[in-house]
């Protein structure tokens, strides 16, 4: 079990993180949101050992994680952390990368798990091609094969798919986070997509003002927004009466007591979204067709129906 009590941080007597308390038990997978700046980065660091706590404690098991003034050698061997910088070594290839750290004793077992891992990131046939010569995308995935070539009881992700495209991202989050799964791994991950929490966490914290602002699972917390920061990250929503409204759960009708007016049409895929005027707000709906501009429209929330 990974637990954090009460622990605070700052740069130069600058809160960054206050009384953080939270714990992810063994095979789960926790994700961080939270604005720029809210600290994200900051937590996995201080998760890793490469900072040292001001207050309070980190703990995995009866192991305390401790930073810089306590270790000559920064992080643990029971975890690792996939930074935004990869730091790999350019001139060799992306097997040597993988297989870097692991034992030339035993030959045999230490190709079958570098075969392994190329296949988690979809980068066989990329074995014996020199790092310099990728992308950024395929470089971000060669750092993920290698924190886990030497099997990790933790894997912290700081945005872990941002350099790569949509064209590969969607197959290599099934892979990594149902491998991480398959084999226990504690998975800790800071992202602004929600596409990396919401298929794949069981729990989700975010972070705002320096504190933990929420903490549940995504469903509930995607369900029970109890703060536009935290429905603005699951997507487009107006906040009507008070009460925060996803765009797909306000349903156009032929009458009601809100009437807006169309303002655009913005075709986004399977749906469009629909602006529209409510008493000189711009409000957005989700919608099978676009509709006219200038039309006026009656709306009513969905949980709302008979």
């Amino acid at each position: 079990m990974l637990q954090v009590k009460n622990m605070s941080f700052g740069y130069h007597k600058k809160p960054i993180l206050k009384n953080i308390d939270f714990q992810v038990d063994k095979g789960e997978h926790l994700s961080v949101i939270g604005e720029s700046g809210s600290g994200k980065s900051t937590l996995l660091k201080l998760l890793y050992g490469e900072m040292d706590v001001h207050e309070g404690s980190i703990f995995w098991k009866d192991t305390q994680i401790l930073g810089p003034k306590h270790n000559l050698i920064v992080g643990y061997d029971f975890m690792k952390y996939v930074a935004q910088e990869f730091d790999l070594m350019p001139f060799i290839t992306v097997s040597e990368n993988i297989g870097k750290h692991l034992s030339n004793f035993y030959p045999e077992e230490k190709q079958a798990r570098i075969k392994e891992l190329l296949k988690v990131v979809e980068l066989t046939e990329f074995a014996n091609t020199k790092v310099k010569l990728l992308s950024g995308g395929q470089k971000q995935r060669v750092a993920l094969a290698r924190a886990l070539a030497k099997e990790p009881e933790i894997l912290l992700l700081d945005e872990p798919f941002s350099h790569i495209d949509n064209f590969k991202k969607q197959s290599l989050r099934r892979n990594l986070f149902n491998f991480l799964k398959a084999n226990n791994i504690v998975c800790v991950v800071a992202s602004h997509d929600k596409e990396d929490v919401l298929p794949y966490s069981d729990k989700m914290i975010v972070l705002y003002n320096s504190k933990i602002v929420a903490n549940n699972t995504p469903e509930y917390l995607f369900s029970h927004p109890k703060t536009p920061l935290i429905a603005s990250f699951f997507g487009e929503f107006n906040v009507i009466d008070g009460k925060i409204v996803y765009t797909h759960q306000l349903k156009i009708v032929d009458q009601s007591n809100l009437k807006a007016t169309v303002k655009k049409s913005y075709f986004k895929g399977a749906s469009y979204l629909i602006e529209a005027d409510l008493n000189g707000n711009s409000i957005f709906i989700e919608n099978e067709e676009p509709i006219e501009n200038n039309k006026e429209i009656y709306l009513i929330t969905k949980q709302t129906q008979p």
